[in-house]
């Protein structure tokens, strides 16, 4: 049974590719199976210990990025994907796998065309409520498409499409807020906040948050993701910001989280800040009350459509980024903390949201495509 997945671009492509991994192993194992074989093509690992930790092989091969801008850098990008797309096709001949299984983003192009002209199985996962243009070419020819949000089925062919919802690891369930507090170093009797960037950090996140903070951590405790190259940057700056540094140790910065940390601080978060990408599903899993900031720029306004769509159900409240100012940001913190019926509405509207078998139905309908591949 030979698996390969494919998806680039960040880190909302690459995670749910982990949780159907971990499921595929567990039916392998229930079912008594022989072992699966899993492979990740993509241009970079993203994260080398989680495909070592689940036997992954990683195949690197380059993808160039079409822009819907001018920009010199697209005419290197052709070379780019044509060069990506002639080592995918020859990868893809010698391993030739039973299925492949696409995250979307413009990284899988070259996977995802080479199964096409191979003929092998193809199975597409799209996060956003809007399709991207990768996965919006694939869903034409592609065996299986699921989607995270009921809204991107209609961009499908409705024989095709099935609504699972998003896939997310084991790894991040919460833990006791106990064992938080002292893996975390928590005073146990204050609010913690968890502010993640995404994979790569947020700029203007982290801007407010530093902006915001000799106010905050009077309150809270906060825990703040800030991206691998933003983390000098930020603990300088809020160590000049908060004027009264007995608060000081309220705030834990980290560059990146792993996955026992963010179980940790998930398990002890009252209020989560995040963007509007695949953490919206990994927040919901949580239950956690958050406030979400979806990027402007994002193609296609993706992320405002998820931030909208994730607040319908009351489970989340937006800012825009135009609005992204310190007072604003404090005022709709305090807000949550101080309404404990709101809190427990967005708790329940987040739960409501997550649907816990989406792993599980992705992963069974990939080793239903291996058995009868293989048998043919």
């Amino acid at each position: 049974m030979k698996i390969l997945f494919t998806g680039g671009g960040s880190g909302g492509h690459f995670y749910p590719i982990i949780a159907v991994a971990e499921q595929i192993e567990k039916i392998a194992s229930t079912d008594k199976l022989l072992p699966p074989s899993f492979y990740f093509m993509a241009p970079e690992a993203s994260d080398e210990r989680m495909l070592y930790d689940h036997n992954i092989e990683f195949l690197e091969v380059p993808a160039g990025k079409l822009r819907l801008y001018f920009s010199p850098m697209n005419i290197l990008d052709i070379f780019k994907m044509i060069a990506g797309c002639i080592r995918a096709f020859f990868k893809m001949f010698s391993i030739y796998p039973d299925v492949v299984f696409g995250k979307g983003g413009f990284g899988s192009f070259p996977a995802l065309l080479s199964a096409r002209i191979l003929k092998i199985p193809i199975v597409i996962h799209e996060s956003d409520s809007v399709p991207g243009r990768v996965n919006k070419w694939a869903g034409k020819f592609a065996d299986r498409i699921a989607v995270s949000y009921p809204e991107a089925a209609a961009y499908f062919p409705k024989e095709r499409v099935a609504w699972t919802g998003q896939p997310v690891r084991s790894g991040i369930r919460p833990r006791q807020r106990e064992e938080a507090d002292r893996f975390l170093k928590l005073e146990p009797n204050v609010p913690v906040m968890l502010v993640i960037g995404g994979s790569l950090g947020a700029e203007k996140l982290n801007d407010v948050v530093v902006n915001s903070i000799g106010e905050l951590l009077s309150n809270w405790q906060i825990i703040h993701q800030t991206g691998r190259a933003n983390l000098k940057d930020v603990t300088d700056r809020a160590n000049v910001t908060v004027e009264d540094k007995t608060f000081l140790s309220r705030y834990h910065p980290f560059d990146f989280m792993t996955d026992s940390a963010l179980a940790m601080a998930s398990g002890a978060a009252s209020l989560v800040v995040s963007r509007a990408g695949s953490s919206i599903f990994e927040i919901a899993s949580w239950g956690v009350p958050s406030i979400i900031i979806p990027i402007s720029e994002s193609n296609g306004n993706h992320q405002r459509a998820n931030a909208y769509r994730y607040a319908q159900n009351g489970a989340a409240i937006v800012i825009e980024e135009m609005n992204l100012a310190p007072h604003i940001f404090i005022t709709e913190v305090e807000h949550i903390r101080g309404n404990e019926n709101l809190r427990k509405s967005m708790s329940e509207a987040a739960k409501a949201f997550h649907r816990a078998d989406a792993g599980e139905k992705i992963a069974r309908a990939l080793v239903n495509i291996c058995i009868n591949h293989g048998g043919k």
